[in-house]
């Protein structure tokens, strides 16, 4: 089976933070060691024989000048093991501290390298030293001086290294720990989060997560999951309303077909075959209505998002209100601004214009007006009549689908009950706004806003 990398690689965010700070750490803090280390031990060696070498200067001095006596006094505080040793290595004068047979190194400096420093440890009795071996003389039968001082255990290269390391190693555990206990507690609340993401089901999507204080991503990233979910829920509840509605609205006209149906085959002698077909043709044109105006809707947001034109506002409304001429019941007063342009899906500009026209025409009774404007940076266009108009805690409700008004506004001919929420829908879309009011002649007044395009 082979080696794979990714076994060794902390699976959760937590612990990949903690592994890249202690991997940073031990990058900064290792070579940092060894500087340290290499520093401290030069510091105590050069101390040393910086003594050591003043020592072994001293007593070579004496041996030039005759003056060398068999008891070396040191004049150097610290280096307190001093030996003169001859030629065939036999200890000349020691200090008292190292009255001994044999020399305190076999070091033997040249005539050419008269003096050389070194660090030993392999005797037992003085243990370990730093010492200075100095040839008195170039001539071979010329003694040699040694001095040297103890090195105590803490000052050994072996245990300077140790320490430095034991405390750089501390230091990368401290890193590691408080790296883990840190990003632990930042992201604490996005594991509550996501436990009560967990939770929410399409069946019940009341629930909302927690929103830490202050302005970091996490908070951030709990307001918008809640957001989310609150879109999430108007939608569903939107959804389910809608399929309630829809079903009803399909299960009415079917029903009446059926009704019909059976009635013409239990009784086929009394059936007028006319007034029967007109029946059915109007249901099914109902049904048909119903289900193009619930196609339209469901395609309204992706079309809107794959493709807009330029289009003109007063040249469009002409244009539709040229068209519905003959159809009309009432005359259509124009009130219009040239060139006030906006970025627009046209044909589904047209249908929402074509609906509030629709819904105009059905309630008023003398006239209907359109006006086109510019209202800031938006467009403007308005629909008027003249007839009972739209009591206000009924404004919000008209554009739900489905919606039917009291008897006192409602003459409705073969209205499907989803004009005003495909308006609704096709101007959101667009990034407007739609309102109903009470028009200057008492009817309704509906405006649409929809942001202007740029100047080509």
């Amino acid at each position: 089976m082979g080696w794979s990398a990714s076994r060794f690689y902390p699976g959760s965010i937590r612990g990949r933070i903690t592994l890249l700070t202690v991997l940073i750490a031990a990058l900064l803090l290792v070579p940092m060691a060894l500087i340290m280390t290499t520093f401290i031990e030069q510091t105590f060696v050069d101390s040393a024989w910086s003594d050591t070498r003043q020592e072994v200067t001293a007593v070579a001095a004496l041996i030039r000048a005759g003056q060398l006596p068999s008891v070396i006094v040191p004049v150097v505080p610290g280096v307190d093991m001093v030996q003169v040793v001859g030629a065939d290595r036999h200890v000349i004068a020691a200090s008292p501290a190292a009255q001994r047979k044999i020399a305190l190194s076999t070091i033997h400096p040249a005539p050419d390298e008269p003096i050389q420093d070194a660090q030993t440890c392999g005797d037992p009795e003085p243990g370990c030293m730093r010492l200075t071996a100095l040839r008195v003389e170039a001539m071979p039968e010329s003694p040699v001086v040694y001095a040297g001082r103890r090195a105590p255990s803490t000052q050994s290269t072996g245990f300077v290294t140790a320490a430095v390391a034991l405390q750089t190693g501390a230091l990368i555990a401290l890193v590691g720990w408080v790296s883990w206990r840190v990003s632990g507690q930042t992201l604490r609340p996005v594991d509550t989060i996501r436990r009560q993401l967990a939770q929410i089901t399409f069946q019940d999507l009341s629930g909302r997560v927690p929103q830490p204080s202050g302005d970091d991503e996490v908070a951030k990233l709990a307001r918008t999951a809640n957001r989310t979910l609150d879109r999430l829920e108007q939608a569903v509840r939107v959804r389910r309303q809608f399929v309630t509605d829809a079903s009803h609205e399909l299960r009415t006209p079917l029903a009446g077909l059926r009704l019909q149906l059976e009635e013409a085959r239990l009784h086929p002698g009394d059936v007028d075959l006319d007034h029967l077909l007109d029946h059915l043709l109007g249901d099914t044109s109902r049904l048909q209505q119903i289900i193009t105006d619930l196609l339209y809707l469901a395609g309204v947001d992706a079309e809107v998002a794959a493709v807009r034109e330029r289009v003109d506002v007063a040249a469009m409304v002409r244009a539709e209100v040229r068209l519905r001429t003959v159809r009309d019941r009432l005359p259509t007063e124009l009130a219009l601004r040239e060139g006030v342009v906006v970025l627009a899906v046209d044909h589904q500009l047209r249908r929402a214009l074509a609906n509030l026209l629709d819904n105009a025409q059905r309630h008023a009774e003398h006239t209907v007006r359109v006006e086109v404007c510019r209202e800031g940076d938006s467009a403007l266009l308005a629909v008027s009549d003249d007839g009972a108009g739209i009591a206000g805690p009924d404004r919000e409700r008209i554009f739900e689908r489905f919606t039917r008004l009291d008897a006192a506004r409602s003459r409705d001919r073969g209205g499907t009950g989803l004009g005003l929420a495909i308006t609704s829908d096709v101007v959101h879309a667009h990034g407007g706004s739609v309102e109903v009011g009470r028009s200057a002649a008492g009817g309704a007044r509906f405006e649409l806003r929809l942001p202007l395009a740029e100047a080509s």
